[in-house]
């Protein structure tokens, strides 16, 4: 008889370093530790928790930003970089799965910025790497546009994990996609706020809690998996940073409307308590084969879905900037009178 994994997981709830890559990185160690200290497999950290969630693009107007903009890129995270090795290194030390939101950077373009989320093993090597495939309203003034190749299940021995980053996690046929590939334990990432509007009965016009519980119940419920939401935490020294001595945006941001970090199961109710606004960490058990029986009374990627009505065709291929090729010819040493032989 076969079955399925039973974890112990963790959602972290906390504020980076604001724009502090390497001192970010030192607080998730430690963060990370504690969790694993108790017993922890797998650790979820918020949206662009390294170095920061870049809130100047809602708040501020775009010629101001250049100053915010130049510290996010010196302070992103490369792939293979040391930074990177780190964090790797951190998942190695401590034996336990890391999930951490970062902002990205490539290798060609001094300008070109992802919202992503590494999954580390227990090994320290880089189980699943996932850009965000939209930028959500301001943040197409930071981040790039994300492919579909990120946008894949990854099998683990504690099951099928798939990730969205925030507003994706409203993006109906991103979601399917994760479900249709199998996904058994569903990773979504938040930022420690939203503000959309000035004024409004809602402190930013946005009630971010209500919208994320909403989001990962659906999700949840309609694939019958887990949901682990990771949201950050806006703090003082972010709130005066971003507000550069502006009393009124300053007032704004400090009483602007909180997310909250939550833990949801494949029946749609919560596992834990969620934590509201402050600091912490909570931990739940998920065990897999719950979903079992609830996929036999309504499974969308199965017996309760017409493939052939419906039908989604999803491209994973991953995009670049220039594809370049070599085309070398061989000259006859008759004078050139053959035939080339193509692409080598």
């Amino acid at each position: 008889m076969d079955h399925y994994a039973v974890t112990k997981v963790a959602a972290v709830q906390a504020a980076p370093v604001f724009l502090d890559r390497d001192a970010t990185i030192e607080k998730m160690e430690t963060l990370f530790a504690e969790a694993v200290s108790k017993g922890a497999e797998l650790v979820v950290f918020p949206e662009s928790f390294i170095p920061c969630f870049p809130l100047w693009c809602l708040v501020r107007a775009p010629i101001d930003q250049h100053p915010f903009f130049e510290r996010l890129y010196q302070n992103a995270v490369q792939e293979d970089s040391p930074a990177w090795r780190r964090i790797a290194g951190i998942a190695r030390k401590y034996h336990a799965w890391l999930s951490v939101g970062v902002t990205e950077k490539g290798s060609v373009s001094m300008g070109a910025m992802w919202n992503t989320n590494y999954i580390f093993s227990p090994d320290g090597e880089m189980a699943a790497k996932h850009r965000k495939i939209m930028p959500t309203w301001a943040e197409k003034l930071v981040h790039s546009f994300g492919d579909g190749s990120t946008l894949k299940v990854h099998d683990t021995d504690l099951g099928r994990i798939g990730v969205l980053i925030c507003g994706e996690n409203s993006n109906t046929l991103a979601r399917y996609s994760l479900l249709a590939q199998g996904e058994q334990i569903h990773i979504s990432t938040y930022p420690p706020c939203w503000p959309t509007r000035r004024v409004s009965d809602i402190p930013g016009g946005y009630p971010i809690e209500a919208v994320n519980h909403g989001r990962a119940a659906a999700h949840s419920f309609e694939g019958k998996v887990f949901t682990i939401a990771a949201a950050g935490v806006l703090d003082q020294e972010a709130i005066s940073q971003v507000a550069e001595g502006d009393a009124d945006l300053e007032e704004f941001l400090q009483h602007v409307a909180r997310p909250s970090t939550m833990i949801v199961g494949p029946d749609g109710e919560y596992v834990t308590e969620p934590l509201r606004a402050e600091e912490g960490i909570i931990y739940a058990e998920l065990d897999v084969n719950k979903e079992i029986a609830l996929k036999g009374v309504q499974d969308i990627v199965g017996g309760y879905q017409r493939f052939d009505i419906f039908q989604l065709h999803v491209n994973q291929t991953p995009l670049m900037p220039a594809y370049f090729f070599a085309q070398e010819n061989d000259i006859a040493s008759d004078g050139g009178d053959s035939e080339p032989e193509g692409n080598q």
